[in-house]
């Protein structure tokens, strides 16, 4: 069936009185029905002349997306909510198993992000690749959405620890995600938001993927953040194993001593109260309190008090 804007209203009047309506259910040319095309292209009036006409809201094209999720690839608001008012639904999976929520979310459509998530859209689904929308926003550097995704209270359960097993099955997280593409200002707000820092998967932490893929400026603000530099992956690499064996380039140079600096670090807590009233720009500690030290200094110093030489 062919569909002419240039006359809406003629359209109409003839598709109304048109014996062959059921026609509108069908995908014609790729499986791809009149109203995926109308819901691809944003066009208004098409869409309501199409569901007036009775089109089928949620039919499926050749790889089981509905119009929903071609309203939401393109980021067009208005037809998401003529087609969400017809009933359309927002958690429906393609064959890719992807809720529209995936699409909006991975090419940063803020506004209709939120809608779907207003009609209840879960953004825990996770697709085929394993991956949430939250994962594909953290991916792909979508700051705002990643910002919204993160205030919604279903959200939570993504970033918690997992109990038992620390090895992610699913081979991904949204730090990881980040982290191998160098997002730092959504690293940030996953870590401020309380995602396990040291959450692993088989190729190991956050700080495996930055290091491996030369992603500096990753390292750092997870080495900052409290990361634990000497965590093993499935195969017992730490992260500067990794860098050394895999990578040669200018960034891995820097990383490579970034790495260095953290693996000689080591975190003791303090046994008991310690105050130098004598100094007052020294360190002042209380009891629990823990200190990052340098293992290579510490152990200088252990040596010099067994040999008599530390006053």
């Amino acid at each position: 069936m062919q569909v002419l804007e240039a006359d809406i209203e003629a359209t109409r009047v003839a598709l109304l009185s048109s014996p062959f309506i059921s026609d509108l259910c069908v995908c014609v040319c790729y499986r791809f029905s009149p109203l995926h095309h109308a819901a691809l292209n944003g066009n208004l009036e098409l869409i309501s002349l199409l569901l007036e006409s009775q089109a089928a809201v949620d039919i499926r094209d050749q790889k089981g997306m509905r119009p929903l999720h071609y309203a939401a690839w393109q980021g067009k608001a208005e037809p998401m909510k003529m087609l969400l008012k017809s009933g359309s639904s927002v958690n429906g999976q393609s064959d890719e198993g992807q809720i529209p929520l995936h699409l909006s979310a991975q090419h940063g459509h803020y506004d209709v992000s939120e809608m779907l998530l207003q009609h209840q859209s879960n953004p825990c689904i996770v697709d085929n690749a394993g991956k949430t929308p939250l994962d594909l926003a953290c991916e792909f550097g979508r700051v705002g959405v990643v910002q919204l995704l993160l205030s919604s209270n279903m959200c939570a359960a993504l970033l918690e620890p997992k109990k038992g097993d620390t090895t992610d099955p699913n081979g991904t997280s949204p730090l990881h995600l980040a982290a191998k593409n160098g997002h730092i200002d959504i690293i940030r707000l996953l870590i401020q938001a309380g995602i396990d820092i040291n959450r692993q998967t088989k190729a190991g932490t956050a700080l495996h993927e930055a290091a491996l893929c030369g992603k500096t400026e990753a390292v750092r603000l997870l080495l900052e953040s409290g990361i634990n530099a000497t965590v093993r992956n499935t195969y017992s690499q730490t992260a500067l194993d990794i860098v050394y064996q895999f990578t040669a380039t200018q960034a891995s140079k820097e990383i490579k001593q970034l790495l260095r600096d953290a693996s000689a670090a080591l975190q003791v807590r303090a046994l008991k109260d310690y105050c130098n009233n004598y100094d007052l720009t020294s360190l002042n500690i209380k009891a629990g309190d823990v200190i990052t030290v340098n293992a290579r200094i510490l152990f200088f110093k252990k040596y010099k008090f067994f040999t008599g030489l530390l006053e």
